[in-house]
């Protein structure tokens, strides 16, 4: 069977937090409502919000005091992240009735592989069965996009809300979906959507009859994922339900209570953010071989750089020294930084052999290994706070950080392998 004869949905609950909360609340049905983080923490901002919040010009990511200025009678709620998972999981038993390839991808979204599914049936069908039965059940609405491969399908469910079916077939992809713009296609972010534009390249389709080697040039290998995205060439598979997902990376990031105007500002954060990720690299098993960092500055402008290191770790230290390298070598203190985040990439199994380098004192990186452990285990015991580093207490306003407790890391799972 060619990949082209798949039945693929991609599933996505709309605005999947703030209807939930309107299900807690019914009375604010009607009203422009967004879901809103800790603005006493500095997390003030929108993470979902209602069709009349949008048509306002609230948008997910706004800070809230910007929502509130474009659409003065918002009313936010706080995230119940509890609900949220408890719907997600009602809605997977849903699909779970239809097939057993189901692949999320995130808590509201799901890419569901009914080819040769008899109770699922042709797949429009389904699509608008499997809406009809999560309205009903649950009170929430799904957008169903409906294709051959994940990519098509998962632009299907965008395409119209809420809680519409959109088929992309190989005979009319090219009409609805080639004249839509570049940033509407998975993989291509605000950074890649310049680089296409600077080339004229402004439409999926444009990403489609462009030659490769030309994307290649710009955008290195993602350039060739995304000519076959937009020429529908994507053939990966749908997960099944229990598969476990491929770990390709752990990382914590935070927005800090106040602005990081300095390298010590940030090195105190950077310890906090780089033991949580060490700490459940050695919970899971595992090395890394680079390190990435994520900044933004009190602008909201974001980059991210990364490095690849000498040899394999699972030590905070490490980590704390390549991520302070990357800041220094990035970094002006031209502006000061609202967030920071730290990722260990590159990962392999901690009882891969590593090869040792007689520019390193192994026994020194074993005493440093064993202490680290030592503390996980304390922490374990009589909590985060129980014991830190001597610098995270030179600034009261920024050591009550506890990342790992705070902070949930999942791992990357579209990819299998690129």
């Amino acid at each position: 069977m060619s990949y082209m004869d798949r039945v693929i949905l991609h599933s996505d609950i709309n605005a999947c937090y703030a209807s939930v909360e309107l299900l807690f609340q019914p009375e604010l049905r009607g009203r422009p409502v967004a879901v809103g983080g800790d603005e006493e923490r500095r997390h003030g901002i929108v993470l979902a919000k209602t069709e009349e919040a949008k048509r306002a010009g609230v948008k997910t990511g706004m800070t809230l005091w910007q929502a509130r200025s474009l659409c003065p009678e918002l009313v936010v709620v706080p995230p119940h992240f509890d609900r949220y998972i408890h719907y997600s999981r009602e809605v997977q038993r849903i699909y779970s009735e239809y097939t057993d390839r189901r692949e999320p991808f995130g808590i509201d979204e799901s890419w569901l592989d009914i080819t040769g599914c008899l109770r699922a049936g042709e797949g429009e069908r389904a699509a608008r069965e499997i809406g009809a039965r999560v309205k009903r059940e649950l009170g929430l609405t799904v957008s169903v996009g409906v294709s051959w491969n994940k990519v098509f399908a998962k632009l299907g469910s965008d395409y119209k809300k809420p809680d519409p079916v959109t088929v992309f077939t190989p005979e009319n992809y090219r009409d609805k979906v080639w004249p839509l713009p570049a940033s509407d296609l998975l993989g291509v972010g605000r950074a890649t959507e310049r680089k296409l534009a600077l080339r004229g390249i402004r439409t999926i389709g444009d990403i489609a009859a462009a030659p490769p080697s030309m994307l290649r040039g710009f955008l290195g290998k993602w350039g060739l994922i995304l000519h076959d995205f937009a020429a529908g060439y994507d053939s990966s598979p749908v997960a099944r339900a229990g598969d476990e997902a491929v770990i390709k990376s752990i990382g914590n990031s935070t927005t800090t209570p106040r602005d990081l105007c300095c390298d010590e500002d940030a090195g105190i954060v950077y310890w906090m953010l780089c033991e949580s990720v060490a700490e459940r690299m050695r919970e899971s098993g595992f090395l890394c071989r680079g390190v990435q960092v994520h900044i933004r500055d009190n602008e909201l402008a974001s980059f991210e750089r990364q490095l690849k290191l000498e040899s394999p770790t699972c030590l905070a230290s490490t980590l704390h020294e390549a991520a302070m390298r990357l800041l220094r070598e990035n970094w002006d203190w031209h502006k000061p930084l609202r967030s920071i985040g730290v990722r260990a990439t590159d990962l392999l199994p901690a009882s891969t052999p590593v090869q040792c380098s007689i520019f390193e004192d192994s026994e020194r990186q074993e005493k440093r290994e064993r202490l680290e452990r030592s503390v996980d285990d304390l922490r374990r015991r009589f909590g985060h706070y129980c014991v830190g580093r001597a610098v995270c207490v030179s600034d009261p306003t920024l050591r009550n950080i506890s990342p790992k407790d705070e902070h949930v890391i999942h791992p990357v799972g579209y990819f299998k392998a690129v």
